[in-house]
């Protein structure tokens, strides 16, 4: 009896058809990079949404207190709990509040709070963050009432 014979085996010789190898690591490196640069401008969005939620809470709750000593401390504290609330950590805002004429307490008195949160420059789940980012700032203003009994009498409102 006789072998069965095969057919011949043809080998590729050449390198056609290899480009597409080379291009997936590139488009997934294209995509990864895309997806953390979305990931960063929406972090940079709600940073911006809580920061102003929390500056306009803050000035509400100073021009409502019930004297000067405790202005600054409820502000501080409604501005802090805005952050918290948001899911963001409190440790990271920076408040300051300025009077728009020069004096602290007075009835008409214009209460500028200005509210900084630093968002990092790679958000990470469950780790917070990496590098320095970028500062997001917002600013509200609101007069202490006119009508406000207990407190010396202002200039104009």
């Amino acid at each position: 009896m006789s072998e069965p014979t095969r057919p011949p085996v043809v080998r590729c010789r050449g390198d056609a058809g290899l480009g597409g190898v080379e291009v997936l690591p590139f488009g997934l490196l294209v995509f990864v990079i895309g997806g953390l640069l979305v990931a960063n401008a929406w972090a940079v969005v709600d940073a911006k949404l809580a920061v102003s939620a929390a500056s306009r809470e803050a000035v509400r709750s100073y021009v409502e207190a019930p004297g000067p000593a405790e202005a600054a401390a409820a502000a501080d504290l409604a501005a802090r709990a805005i952050i918290a609330g948001q899911g963001r950590r409190p440790e990271r805002l920076v408040l300051s509040i300025r009077h728009g004429d020069g004096e602290p307490w007075r009835r008409c008195a214009q209460v500028i709070v200005t509210a900084r949160y630093r968002v990092p420059a790679l958000p990470l789940p469950w780790i917070g963050g990496y590098g320095s980012g970028f500062e997001v700032a917002s600013s509200h203003s609101e007069r202490i009432d006119p009508y406000r009994s207990g407190l010396p009498a202002g200039g104009r409102c």
